[in-house]
Parts: C-alpha cells; structure tokens; sequence
C-alpha cells in the first residue's frame, strides 16, 4: 500500500493506483473530458490537473500514479484557475450552440462547464463546420470535437478497424478519417462505439425520426413498429424512469401513444430466425464437419461488413438467414400485409434498434424481397425513440401498459435474450435440440455459453451428436478468433458473432451514460425476462408456428427462401 495525502486527508493505496483513482477512493471526484480507463489515458484534456505539492508545474491525475509521501491538492486555487482556462480553450474551438444539439442535457463538456461555473469566454470562437455525407449512417461534427482521442482509442484498441486517426499538429490538430479517405470508403462497419464513447455530439446516429412523424401524419400511410429485444433494457434510462416503471407494457403504451397504427416485438422474428438458421445449420452440418470451418451467425449487420471488408473469404460461411429486423419486414409487407387485406405500399415498417448498423442493413438494395420498397422502410436508435417520447411530452409513469398487438407481437424467452452476446446461440441450441431429437432440453443447458469476457467456447451433446459451438463479442475479440481458426488452432461448427462489446444490449445507438459500461446489468434484465417468459423456445412459438401452416410452409421452404434469407454477396462496401 501507498500513503500519500489528498486534499489533507490522509488515503492508502495499493501501489500502481492513479491519483485520480485514489481521490476518487475517498469521495473526490476530479473533472475528466477525454479519460477511459485502460483505453484513453492521455490525459489529453488537461482537465484533471492537480497540484502535487513541491512543483511547481500541475500535474494530470488520471495517468499519474501515487508516490508514497506525496501531497495533493485537488482544487487549489491554481488548479481551478489552470482547469477553467483550458475549459475555455476547449470552449473557443467548440459549437457551443447547445440548445440545437442532441447531446445537451448529457453532455460531459457542457457539465464540466456549468460545475465550473463559466457563463463567459474570454477567448474568441475558432471553429467551422466540416462537410460530411448526409445520407451516411454514422454523423460527424468536426465543429464539436474535442480532439480527446476516445474515438480513436476504441476503434483501434476495443473494435480492431481503424477508421479514425488524427490530422495536423498542435492547434491545428483534428481527428478525421484515417487514409485520408471518405468514410464510404473506410472499413467502418457502423458499430457506434466511437458515438457512445465520445463525451460530447461530435459524432451521433443519423437523425430519421422526422421522415417517421411524417409517415405517420400521412392518412395512406398504415405505420407498423417493431422494438428490439436489447431497447426494452434501456430506453427510459436518460428519461429518469426506474426501471420497475420503465416495462414492456409501458413501451407499448408509449409507442401506441407516438402514433403507430401497430407495435410489434422483433423478439417474434428473433424466433423466425432461430427456426431459418437453426435448420440451416444441421442442413450444413456434414459440410462444416467436412470442411473444417463453421457457419457464423448473421444477424449482427455490423458483423456482416466487418467481414466483407476484412475477411471476405469468410462471406460464404456466414448464414444465409437475414436478421430478426429484415425478416419482420419481409414478413409485415407480405403475410401481415394479407391479414389485413391492405395493399404491402401502405405499410410503412419502422424499426427501432439498438444499433447503427441497422440502419444500413435497411438500405441495402437487396433487402427489398417484399416487392414493397424497402422491407424495412426506417430504422430508429433507443436514443431517437426516447427523443420522440420527449417531445411529445408523455409521461411515462402514468400509462397503462399494454400488450404488443398480435400476431407479430408474440415471442418467447428464447426471441428476448437475442439482445445479449451468447443469447442467439442459446436460442438456436435450444431449437436445435428438439430438431435433431423430437423432445426439448431443460432450458438453461446451454446457459455457461453466456459470454461475459469477449469469447467464449463450449461443446454439447445434442441427443449424441458432439457440437462444437463459440460466441464472441466485440470486433477486437472477434479479430483473435478469427486468426485463431484460420491457424487451425481451434475448431468450430457454429459461431455467434457481435459487434458490439456485450451484444446488441451495448449496442451504439443505445443511451449514453459517459463513464459507465451498463451492458451487463442490460443483458441480465434480458435473461430475467427469458426466466418469466411461459414459453422459452422459438419452436413453441404459436404464432410461429400459424405463420408456417398459413404461408411458409416450413424452414427452409422455397418461399421461406425468398423472404427470409439473402445473397451476402449481392451487394459491396463502397470502396
């Protein structure tokens, strides 16, 4: 242990503990814009300084670790003096037209300002805007950075791609896309983690909930939702709301109250999935086996790009079954359509994810087997429906839940833990089991698959048939694995693949909480949910199971083919 003094409180340490963490031990919290533990600890900010008594020169806390003896000051009178200027500074190169920005209200910039109590800026604003494509998933302000390398930082240290780097040098120094490229050309595969990890809007989802009111306003117009598994974990969390009065129900009401003609859970397509790409992958079993190679999961579209840009060898091994997203719009515009005798071009199928990604999947040209436009016509993040909640202001607390509407609106335990990394291959080994064996396994089996660490591996007896199975989160993670088959270091039949650390659940469009990692507590709220479910396999599915006898046939069936997989290679990263 360390003993040192912090702010004339005497602290004890372990040896290797920074100052910051250190004060923090004993209930000071010192100001940080740009620091992520064990990621970004640059100190690239120079908000976190302290004076460290017997220097003259202020010292940044949060990579500066404990000296036995030391004395430290956490807000003398210099250090607020020297924190306040370079606020300032930040302040002066900075849009800080705040009332128009969507992080207002949760941003770690303006409420560091605000705790400091700047109301003036004596240094003269020095910023403009920065083109970039309207139309590209992933938006950003060059105006609104703060150059604190978080981006950066993940995207080389968590995720393994790359897309960002820094330009120019010292006051003329900015973060842009790395190969001095257009981000169409980059290898950004639209995770969000760069969005969720920056402590201010220089970087955010493309906003498309307008084009939604407008649809909605529209009397032609029959608006259909579906909400994700992993949105039900999070999207009352910037809204203040408990999470006891923050339910499924609520989030029905809530939508219902916005003005969605029908509200659907994509839990019932996860099951669809399950079904489609579970019977996918005993049909390719003895080829895996034969090959050496597994079938990877497809239902992570930020997967699905990152493959095509890094290993495109490895697009045929993904499964050919779409994600839970495009077949519920395949379905809505095909068999929902008949159900309600109206014409497919009047639905209008919105999404609400999670995720980034899943606003390009919508758009891409093949994903149109409808005959209907787009299956999925808009795509919205958790941080766009709570915006929408707000607007309108609608109290949350107050509703009366209510339930999805039928039959789209039914899943099962097994469709809810999609949102969490392991929970699609739990999902499909359940339903996989009763497929190879005609009788149902205790639920929780496959439970030690559920991957808090990045990857994960087991093997299980499916009614004597050995299946080699693994799950992996995060691209960094996913990268090891890879590499890791291909020198023949281990072997697979079936991989679950997300791009995002923890699954869908951490997800980039999801709330942010600057600091906090909450994918675990999210991902356990999934798994009470699967708990409480009465019906916790997809094959048990009723509505699954009426929409087979009334228009697929059955998994893997020719129109099963047409609506509810796709051509990977039918379309390209723009290079």
């Amino acid at each position: 242990m360390v003993n040192l003094k912090i702010d004339d409180k005497k602290v004890a340490v372990p040896e290797g503990t920074t100052v910051m963490e250190a004060a923090a031990s004993v209930g000071i919290r010192i100001p940080s814009l740009c620091y992520l533990k064990e990621i970004n600890e640059i100190a690239a900010c120079r908000i976190c300084l302290v004076e460290l008594v017997g220097k003259d020169k202020l010292i940044t806390s949060c990579n500066n670790v404990v000296q036995e003896g030391m004395e430290i000051y956490t807000n003398s009178p210099k250090v607020r003096s020297a924190r306040r200027t370079n606020v300032q500074l930040l302040l002066s190169q900075h849009d800080s037209r705040c009332a128009i920005c969507e992080r207002s209200g949760n941003c770690t910039l303006q409420q560091i300002s605000n705790d400091m109590g700047i109301v003036s800026n004596p240094f003269p604003d020095d910023w403009k805007e920065e083109p970039w494509p309207k139309d590209f998933p992933l938006v950003r302000h060059g105006e609104k950075c703060v150059r604190c390398m978080r981006c950066v930082q993940i995207c080389d240290k968590v995720q393994g791609v790359g897309v960002w780097d820094v330009a120019n040098t010292g006051s003329r120094t900015t973060i842009g896309v790395s190969g001095v490229r257009k981000i169409e050309q980059s290898d950004c595969v639209l995770c969000g983690q760069c969005v969720t990890h920056c402590p201010v809007a220089a970087l955010h989802a493309r906003d498309d909930w307008q084009q939604v009111l407008s649809a909605m306003a529209d009397p032609e117009k029959i608006t259909v939702v579906q909400v994700a598994p992993a949105v039900r974990t999070a999207w009352a969390e910037n809204m203040n709301i408990p999470r006891e009065k923050a339910t499924e129900g609520r989030l029905v009401a809530a939508l219902r109250r916005l003005g969605f003609d029908y509200v659907f859970d994509t839990t019932f397509s996860a099951d669809l999935t399950i079904m489609e790409e579970g019977s996918e992958f005993l049909a390719r079993f003895d080829e895996i086996r034969e090959s050496g190679m597994p079938m990877f999961t497809s239902c992570c579209p930020g997967w699905v790009r990152y493959v095509k840009s890094q290993y495109p060898e490895l697009v045929s091994r993904l499964s050919t079954a779409k994600s839970p997203q495009q077949m519920f719009g395949a379905v809505a515009k095909t068999y929902y359509a008949k159900l309600l005798n109206v014409d497919p071009e009047k639905i209008y199928c919105v999404s609400i994810m999670p995720c980034v990604a899943k606003k390009h999947e919508a758009a891409i040209p093949v994903m149109n087997d409808a005959g209907a436009g787009p299956d999925v016509d808009c795509v919205l993040t958790t941080r766009e429906l709570a915006r929408m909640i707000r607007a309108d202001r609608i109290m949350v607390e107050a509703l009366e839940a209510e339930e999805f509407d039928r039959p789209l609106g039914v899943g099962t335990g097994a469709g809810v833990i999609f949102g969490s990394t392991g929970g699609v291959m739990e999902a499909a080994l359940r339903s996989a089991y009763y497929l190879i064996s005609g009788k149902n396994p205790a639920p929780d089996s496959f439970q030690t698959i559920r991957e808090p660490d990045g990857w994960r591996e087991g093997e299980f007896n499916m009614a004597g048939t050995k299946v080699k199975v693994a799950v992996v989160s995060g691209l960094g993670n996913t990268r090891k694995l890879i590499e890791a088959v291909r020198r023949g270091e281990v072997r697979y039949d079936f991989v679950e693949v997300m791009a995002c650390p923890g699954g869908c659940v951490g997800g980039g469009g999801q709330p942010i909480h600057d600091g906090q990692e909450l994918a675990g507590l999210r991902s356990e709220y999934l798994y009470e949910l699967d708990q409480a479910n009465p019906i916790r396999f997809s094959h048990e599915n009723p509505a699954i199971t009426q929409l087979y006898q009334d228009f697929l046939d059955k998994p893997m069936s020719h129109k099963a083919h047409e609506l509810l997989h796709t051509d990977h290679e039918a379309w390209q990263m723009e290079k």
